[in-house]
């Protein structure tokens, strides 16, 4: 709470205890005047019970039950009590269940009933004055239950709006997530690919440095070419990730032949089966679905190259409306021993899985009878 916030509620509260005195010091000047013959000694422990009353009010927000129970046993023998009775039984009203300062509402009124049995008014009629003590009790207490109700509302708002923004965090965090792991499987199938490509050519450099100068340029030549392309492959990624969903420029099932061209001028053999106008537009693919298949068979390339070095590839992309979208590459065993596993191995398959998961297929991979590896995936194409 600010320091202006509670000022002004030190300010409320000091009104309230010197207005309800001078309210009960008129009250107790009043009943002088009535009766002029009565008891000082009364008279002076009604007005210190009042005065009493009214200090406690001081305490009425942070402990209002407490108070008003004190107040109304205190206005069972002192009249100047009653007013700081009323803002109690407001107080409770205001802070408690219905149930608690219904039982302080009735207890209020007995304490009247007790204070006039002992020291009753004969100048007013009975009637008169049970009817106005009812009344201004009563609309005491429903000004009470109003105000509680009005709390009850702004709190609930306000708990509906904390809830909304929590729930609005969390989307948010959400979407980050997502768009972390999205920039994950990009850059895993992008880079690797291109990665993989640099890391054949820069070994054969390493391991062949007696090989012929028109080799060695060739392969520096493919290197750096790679190079260039893993850079832009890099700027593309982070560039789809900005871009608005409708100018993603994402490769597709069209871009698969000059994947595998790519491969071939590594030295890694790769023969394609396309069926009838897959890959070449003639029967278009849904852009989900040709995406996913590219990068399936980008992977795969990328696993061939890694694990089975010098093993021709086999890529088979078949299918067609309604049939569905099916996508094969698959190795022999390696003709020379792979590298050992990369950091991070296994990372693009399970990409794969999600992948095609999220478009309604399914992916299945493993080794073959020769000793060699699968890689499969079925995908929904719609007729």
């Amino acid at each position: 709470m600010t320091d202006v916030a509670t000022y002004r509620r030190w300010v409320v509260d000091g009104l309230v205890v010197v207005v309800t005195a001078l309210i009960g010091l008129l009250m107790a000047r009043l009943r002088v005047v009535a009766s002029p013959d009565g008891p000082e000694v009364l008279l002076g422990v009604d007005v210190a019970a009042g005065m009493l009353a009214c200090v406690a009010l001081w305490w009425r927000r942070r402990h209002p039950l407490p108070v008003a129970v004190g107040i109304v046993v205190l206005c069972t023998f002192s009249e100047v009590a009653s007013v700081p009775g009323l803002v109690a039984l407001f107080a409770v009203a205001a802070r408690r269940p219905a149930r608690v300062s219904a039982v302080v509402f009735l207890g209020s009124f007995a304490s009247f009933a007790v204070y006039y049995s002992w020291r009753p008014a004969p100048e007013a009629p009975l009637w008169l004055l049970v009817g106005a003590v009812v009344a201004v009790h009563a609309a005491v207490f429903g000004w009470g239950l109003l105000v509680r109700s009005r709390l009850l509302l702004v709190a609930s708002l306000r708990e509906r709006a904390a809830m909304a923004e929590s729930a609005a965090a969390l989307r948010a965090e959400r979407t980050a997530h997502e768009a972390r792991e999205a920039l994950a499987r990009e850059m895993h199938d992008v880079l690797g690919h291109r990665l993989s490509l640099l890391s054949v050519h820069a070994g054969a450099l390493a391991f062949h440095r007696d090989a012929p100068a028109e080799e060695t340029a060739r392969a520096a030549e493919v290197v750096r070419e790679n190079a260039h392309r893993a850079l832009q492959d890099l700027r593309e990624v982070i560039g789809v990730l900005r871009a608005p969903v409708g100018e993603l420029p994402l490769p597709g099932i069209t871009d698969v032949g000059e994947l595998i061209e790519e491969t071939r001028r590594t030295g890694t053999a790769v023969v394609l089966h396309d069926g009838p106008g897959v890959t070449t537009g003639e029967h278009p693919v849904p852009e989900t679905a040709g995406r996913t298949a590219y990068r399936l068979v980008q992977e795969a390339l990328t696993n061939a190259r890694t694990y089975a070095p010098g093993a021709p590839v086999t890529v088979t992309v078949t299918g067609g409306a309604g049939d569905g979208l099916v996508v094969e590459v698959a190795n022999p065993a390696p003709v020379r021993p792979a590298r050992a596993d990369r950091p991070g191995a296994g990372q693009g398959l399970r990409g794969l899985a999600e992948r095609a998961t999220l478009v309604g297929g399914r992916l299945d991979h493993g080794p073959t009878p020769d000793g060699g590896w699968r890689t499969g995936m079925r995908l929904p194409w719609p007729s």
